[in-house]
């Protein structure tokens, strides 16, 4: 369960972490009020659940109230990577003198923590780790011994940060165990002109497993989380929205896991992880390829399909019912294996739908459905 960042600094300042002055907004009346108690100035940031929001012009310096009134209203509603925002938070600027970046993130394939640190933090830090990952300092954690003040010392001493970010990086550590969380992230954590360490910006995403004890935030993420997310859920749906161009169904977890690699080996990025399960009836058919082709992103679909107790022909004839009530609008490459896999196909040639392609092996979907969306 991914957090606002109006909530993760909430956390951060719960563990005494250091924030600017910020308070939250619904409307550009709202925002104005707010500006003229913190001073006049502020910084007017959209709230929404994914990255990209300072390119995306989300983000925005406003000189006075009535600035940030107009800047409110320009921000708020606006559609960031197919989040509305609906909130915006104003926060006092700074005088920042240096940026850093500090995160810990579970590891699963390490059965650890990782701490990533930069002492080049900022919008351009994905960039900072592709291009010079040596300016990137990466060390896993053990969840038993945590950080203390030493390890602490160590990760800032591997990525160059000021030995006043020790501090900072054990209490950031304390909002990881204290509060379920499996990622948290602030970036930038800045060093003002007056030598102060501060969080500008947090990223807080919350273990789902511990839900049951992170009550406080469960109305506001379920008001306000994916609209695909939330579709999909309403129609009971394993659904989860990723930052790419080839939707996915496949009928297994580890059948689509594989699927989003092979698809990344291919060059083209996986839209979402849809599992439809054992089950893939004209209806959950239907269901998935309406959610899929409601992601604008989406350039291409690839259904991956190993036929077992579901027989590749039921899923074929559900492909088929399906595209009588979905109107398809983008390429859909089929790849049947498995049980009866050569009556399936048959069905889906004597279908010859115009935009769907079949695929015999797995990499050859793949290939297919990346040539598709990258040539759309």
């Amino acid at each position: 369960m991914d957090l606002f960042e109006y909530q993760a600094r909430e956390l951060f300042e719960e563990h005494g972490i250091v924030t600017p002055r910020a308070e939250v907004a619904e409307s550009a009346k709202e925002a104005r009020e707010i500006a003229r108690g913190l001073g006049g100035r502020v910084v007017v940031k959209a709230q929404v659940k994914t990255g990209g929001r300072g390119k995306a012009g989300g983000v925005k310096l406003a000189a006075d109230p009535a600035a940030a009134e107009i800047t409110a209203r320009q921000i708020l509603g606006m559609d960031i990577k197919g989040h509305t925002v609906g909130k915006v938070m104003l926060a006092q600027p700074v005088d920042i003198d240096s940026e850093f970046y500090v995160s810990y993130v579970l590891d699963r394939a390490a059965g650890a923590f990782l701490a990533i640190a930069s002492a080049e933090g900022g919008m351009e830090i994905e960039e900072v780790a592709a291009s010079r990952p040596e300016a990137v300092a990466r060390i896993h954690i053990d969840p038993a011994e945590g950080v203390t003040s030493a390890r602490a010392s160590e990760i800032a001493e591997a990525a160059g940060l000021p030995q006043q970010s020790v501090d900072v990086l054990v209490r950031l550590w304390q909002v990881l165990v204290g509060e379920d969380a499996l990622l948290v992230e602030v970036n930038p954590l800045v060093r003002t002109a007056q030598g102060q360490i501060l969080a500008l910006d947090g990223k807080v995403t919350l273990d789902d497993n511990a839900r049951f004890r992170q009550e406080r935030w469960g109305a506001e993420s379920a008001a306000h989380g994916d609209p695909l997310e939330a579709a999909a859920a309403a129609k009971g749906l394993n659904y989860v929205k990723l930052d790419g161009e080839v939707g996915i169904i496949g009928n297994g977890a580890g059948l689509v896991m594989s699927t989003l690699d092979v698809v990344a080996g291919c060059g083209a990025r996986p839209a979402n992880f849809l599992d439809i399960g054992g089950g893939a009836s004209a209806q959950t058919m239907a269901d998935g390829l309406s959610v899929i082709l409601s992601d604008p992103a989406v350039k291409s679909v690839f259904v991956n399909v190993f036929g077992g107790i579901t027989a590749c022909d039921a899923v074929a004839e559900g492909i088929v019912r399906a595209l009588d009530t979905v109107r398809l609008t983008k390429p859909l490459v089929v790849r049947l294996d498995g049980n009866n896999a050569a009556r399936g196909r048959a069905i889906l040639d004597e279908h010859r739908h115009p935009l769907v392609h079949q695929a015999t092996t797995m990499d050859g979907a793949a290939r297919r459905a990346a040539q598709l969306a990258t040539a759309a």
